[in-house]
């Protein structure tokens, strides 16, 4: 008997539309599983939010992953709720695709430890409070510029199309393995010089970022909408993880046509 994980949020339609599914898929003899680990699929009910949230509370499931939209944008999101009926018919007829989503990791390196974070959007990495923020950031083991502005964005293909994408970056398919990084308000005059556009690296290529020493007493770290302040960090490095998530299309629209359904 195949298992299925169901996660939702506390709004009343998603709660509703949870309920819903529960039902269907027992009518289809699933098992439905309080365990994640332990399940054939995970369904998601709710938007994207909701699916950040599912990510970092159970460390980026690889199990096969179906979207119900009932929030706003929904561009992770795959189903909507009036077509509960087509989406079981297709999974159980194996009428689908699974998609392969990176994950960014970031290792935070301080005197005497190393802790690690990802992100399935972006990072973002700025000062404290509306100071601006000065960075070494190289490639790998070259030096590249000495940022001064705001902050910087790294974002994954899947983050390409929400903060990034705000700040002028460029939309990235998610087939594509890469980071992007954006410059937020970068300063670029006769005291610093900043690159003023995004950059996009490979997959094996590392970002480093050095704070200045005026940066050390505080750095503010945002990994999907998630705050938190270090104090005394000596670098951080920023790569593609190994680990991806899957995400399962029912038809044969593509990211551009999300694209073009969502923003244009």
């Amino acid at each position: 008997m195949k298992k299925v994980f169901i996660y939702h949020n506390n709004s009343t339609k998603s709660i509703e539309i949870a309920s819903e599914v529960k039902k269907k898929f027992a009518v289809a003899d699933f098992e439905i599983s309080e365990n994640i680990a332990d399940v054939d699929l995970i369904v998601n009910v709710g938007g994207d939010g909701t699916l950040l949230s599912l990510m970092h509370e159970f460390d980026f499931p690889t199990k096969a992953i179906a979207g119900i939209n009932t929030g706003h944008l929904g561009f992770f999101q795959e189903v909507s709720p009036e077509n509960l009926d087509i989406f079981m018919e297709k999974y159980i007829r194996g009428e689908y695709i699974v998609q392969p989503y990176n994950i960014a990791k970031a290792e935070i390196y301080f005197s005497n430890k190393k802790i690690e974070l990802r992100a399935l959007n972006e990072f973002v990495i700025r000062g404290k409070g509306t100071r601006p923020i000065h960075l070494d950031i190289g490639i790998n083991e070259s030096f590249i510029e000495k940022f001064s502005g705001d902050g910087i964005i790294v974002s994954t293909p899947a983050g390409s199309t929400a903060y990034n994408y705000a700040l002028g970056g460029a939309l990235v398919d998610p087939r594509l393995n890469l980071l992007q990084v954006a410059p937020m308000a970068p300063m670029n005059n006769t005291a610093y010089r900043s690159l003023t556009s995004s950059i996009l690296l490979p997959h094996k290529d590392k970002l480093i970022i050095l704070p200045s020493d005026t940066n050390k007493e505080e750095l503010s770290i945002i990994f999907d909408g998630t705050a938190r302040e270090f104090k005394d960090i000596e670098k951080i490095s920023l790569t593609l993880s190994r680990r991806k998530i899957n995400l399962i299309r029912f038809n044969d629209t593509t990211f551009w046509d999300k694209v073009k359904e969502k923003f244009l």
